[in-house]
């Protein structure tokens, strides 16, 4: 197919060519007022799926040659995306998440919690350590969205605002040789969602994970309906080119063809992995408490890397064995809907028979309902 767009102080040129430097790559060429001296890459992702999305920047800022400048483009399905270090039980709320198919994911770099749809438009800047400017990729940014009549602020440490009010979150990585800089532009986010699935308040709940900050935050389609996605796509590459006086491609990843690196499977397999999304969680102590007709349950759980590690449970009931067995099934069991499932299954067997049976079931919605 042939598409043909203009963008301001430039025009883009879009067709779909066979790949040329890499079978995982297909290219789409840009015109643009600079020598016509390739100095910098512009890659865009085809897919929405979280997880692939997290893999293809890890295998970009493992494997690209950082000689050159590189701007990767991509955003996600539905997703909570949670920093290397946080807890997600303090930050997400799993339960509406799993109901809603919603994905967690953990990323490598540190930060907060953010929710992510595809109103979120997610940008990466790689470039060697000697090349990196932080000042730089903000300036590339800001002036992007001035071109939408919107004066953008830096505050803190990784944070865009206007008027008070953020749009925008960063964070990075950086080793001996390159630097990463990825962070999101709010362009039409589900702000609904947002409050939905993030920052539940925990009955009881103590913990060592890093707390994200809590902002009022803005799309930018709300200060000027002429942002969307694409508009800000174009902009953004085109202050890039300017930044960097050069002309590029757009090397669009197809899908299919990244599956078939092996290197960046792995890297998908490791995002994917329950250990990492839920098992990388501080130590917590998580205290529930309730009523039922046939007594109190006070349950404390100890649990690290996703696992229950121990439980203690007190109750009044006159069925002691219900105690007994819930505390040697929950024992080690996951800490998430199926592993409370899995345990309260053989709590079912364990008093098949007797009156307490009937009483699993109430118990069993319960947890899981303060996931």
């Amino acid at each position: 197919f042939r598409n043909i767009c203009s963008i301001q102080n430039g025009a883009m040129l879009s067709r779909r060519l066979f790949p040329l430097a890499s079978k995982s790559l297909q290219r789409r060429a840009i015109s643009h007022k600079a020598p016509a001296h390739q100095k910098v890459r512009i890659l865009k992702s085809t897919t929405n799926d979280p997880l692939f999305n997290l893999a293809t920047e890890e295998w970009i800022f493992s494997e690209m040659d950082t000689s050159k400048p590189i701007l990767f483009l991509w955003r996600n399905a539905p997703t909570v995306v949670i920093g290397a270090y946080q807890n997600p039980w303090k930050e997400c709320n799993i339960q509406q998440m799993e109901q809603d198919r919603v994905t967690l994911a953990r990323r490598k770099s540190g930060g907060g919690a953010v929710y992510q749809d595809l109103g979120n438009f997610i940008f990466t800047f790689l470039n060697s350590r000697q090349d990196y400017s932080q000042d730089r990729n903000y300036e590339i940014l800001k002036r992007a969205i001035a071109r939408f009549g919107i004066n953008a602020q830096f505050t803190g440490r990784n944070d865009m605002v206007v008027d008070n009010r953020k749009f925008s979150g960063s964070a990075y990585k950086l080793t001996a040789d390159r630097c990463m800089h990825h962070g999101t532009i709010l362009v039409n986010l589900d702000k609904e969602a947002a409050t939905k699935y993030l920052n539940v308040n925990k009955e009881k709940l103590k913990s060592k994970g890093v707390d994200s900050v809590r902002q009022r935050i803005v799309n930018l389609s709300e200060l000027n309906a002429d942002l969307t996605y694409d508009a800000l796509n174009a902009t953004l590459v085109d202050e890039f080119l300017k930044t960097y006086d050069a002309t590029a491609e757009i090397e669009v990843l197809d899908h299919s063809q990244l599956q078939a690196i092996d290197k960046l499977k792995k890297f998908y397999d490791e995002y994917n992995n329950w250990d990492w999304r839920f098992g990388r969680t501080p130590s917590f102590e998580h205290n529930l408490e309730t009523r039922f007709d046939w007594g109190i349950i006070d349950l404390y759980i100890n649990s690290e890397k996703g696992r229950i590690l121990d439980v203690k449970l007190y109750s009044d009931t006159l069925y002691p064995k219900l105690v007994e067995e819930t505390q040697k099934a929950l024992k080690g069991e996951t800490y998430d809907s199926a592993g409370i499932s899995r345990a309260m299954d053989k709590v079912s067997v364990a008093l098949a028979g007797t009156p307490a049976e009937a009483f699993v079931p109430q118990l069993r919605d319960w947890l899981i309902s303060k996931l």
